[in-house]
């Protein structure tokens, strides 16, 4: 049968937009349909603003810190709308970017919601287009629990076009978005408190890590609370939020501010046409080249819910595109050693295992840990450490785990997760010179493991 389109792509989200490109770039006639934002998750309401907003509430700190290095400031003024009006700009910028990239590459971008009719059909604003292969992009989207006025809290989503900055905030979450929020929310000026229901945040971190962040958030004035969860959201006559606890206490808010996990966006994707299985917790099913269970139809990135991050998106849109249009340039992606950043207040960085999770995996290990007064803070009155952290093989000497949590974290660990990938030992990291003086070069200088 001949079809209109090699293939088809619903999102035009990190994972679609890489996908589509390098099949077109590859020879393949490919058309994608996106109903919202060209760029996804990220681009909009993601990855890329947030970055924005925390270089925005990471100002507050540098004012601070100035005096001691001789700079006399006046009184320093927060204009939130301007913030916004300059991030809306940007990502309009960045929208019309990806757009440039898909039409250029000569895919065929249609506009509008795209249902699946059947196994090789799609219907975009009321035309039925015909494709070999179709690839479900369609990314996460925020959930909010469905307590009794949850319709007063606010999520990811709407928390980037506020109108204001909110005086009070109640940020709901253990997760890396609802820390990186109630560091944004609490540096531009609000009143913040984080809320997690459980014991700590950040499940799945390194312990150390966990630990640490939480001092430094204390430190910085943040209230944060454990084992507190909202049973109820009120409004008040002026407005105002009053968030009953489960505990029975009463908290105010002008903002109550949901991160509390994502679902897959499939709303009206009429998968109930196909063959198309989902997982018990309601993400598509596909085996390890992406294909479900209706053989023509491949899904990648949050809506699988394997690793929810743009990069890896990217690296699964690049191996659908080479496995169905360039099979000598294949490669699977290899979903260990990840690197990942959470963009708090201070940063984390952090590749390979917890020392959790390497114990639990069987490893015999030792730790190498330090603590430190960052060398800029050395003339303020700013208490901040750092913390740095290997894991190691003791056995084979390997780096199993490298975990970092200060001051550009992320922009670290990217370059000691190439050194992880390729097999670093401890021996490696002792033998290699530091570049001085520089936070990054404790990671060579740690000699004497922590004694647990």
């Amino acid at each position: 049968m001949a079809y209109e389109f090699d293939l088809f792509v619903i999102g035009a989200g990190s994972g679609g937009v890489r996908a589509a490109r390098f099949a077109a770039g590859f020879g393949a006639k490919v058309a994608v349909a996106e109903s919202r934002y060209l760029g996804g998750t990220c681009v909009n309401v993601g990855c890329v603003p947030k970055k924005l907003l925390v270089y925005g509430a990471h100002f507050a700190e540098d004012f601070e810190q100035a005096s001691g290095f001789g700079w006399s400031l006046g009184e320093a003024n927060f204009d939130w709308a301007t913030l916004i009006a300059n991030k809306d700009r940007e990502i309009h910028r960045l929208n019309g970017i990806y757009r440039n990239l898909l039409v250029n590459s000569g895919v065929t971008l249609m506009e509008g919601h795209a249902k699946i009719t059947g196994p090789h059909e799609v219907e975009v604003n009321g035309q039925r287009h015909t494709a070999k292969h179709i690839l479900i992009a369609t990314g996460g989207w925020p959930q909010i629990p469905e307590i009794p006025g949850h319709e007063h809290a606010i999520s990811s989503n709407e928390a980037f076009f506020l109108k204001e900055l909110p005086k009070r905030v109640l940020v709901v979450g253990g997760g890396y978005i609802a820390v990186e929020f109630a560091g944004i929310f609490h540096g531009l000026g609000a009143k913040t408190s984080l809320l997690y229901r459980g014991e700590m945040f950040l499940r799945g971190f390194d312990g150390a890590v966990r630990k640490h962040l939480h001092e430094e958030l204390t430190k910085r004035g943040m209230d944060v609370q454990f084992n507190a969860d909202i049973a109820r959201i009120d409004k008040q006559p002026d407005g105002s939020l009053k968030a009953t606890l489960k505990d029975g206490r009463e908290l105010m808010a002008d903002c109550v501010f949901y991160a509390t996990g994502r679902r897959p966006m499939l709303d009206n994707l009429g998968l109930e046409n196909t063959g198309v299985k989902l997982d018990k917790r309601g993400f598509v099913e596909v085996d390890e080249l992406y294909q479900s269970a209706e053989p023509s139809i491949l899904a990648i990135g949050d809506v699988i819910g394997r690793v929810q991050l743009t990069p890896v998106a990217l690296a699964e849109g690049m191996a659908v595109a080479r496995r169905l249009f360039k099979p000598e340039q294949y490669r699977a992606v290899d979903y260990k050693m990840i690197p990942t950043a959470v963009f708090s207040l201070p940063n984390i960085g952090t590749v390979g295992l917890s020392e959790e999770q390497a114990i639990e995996d069987g490893h015999k290990v030792q730790i190498f840990e330090s603590s430190f007064r960052p060398m800029k803070l050395t003339l303020t009155e700013c208490q901040e450490r750092t913390l740095m952290k290997l894991v190691v093989d003791a056995d084979t000497d390997k780096v199993l785990g490298c975990h970092m949590v200060g001051p550009e974290a992320g922009e670290i660990v990217q370059g000691l997760a190439i050194a992880l990938k390729a097999g670093a030992t401890k021996q490696h990291f002792d033998e290699t010179i530091g570049v001085h003086p520089t936070a990054a070069e404790e990671f060579v200088t740690m000699r004497t493991p922590v004694n647990r």
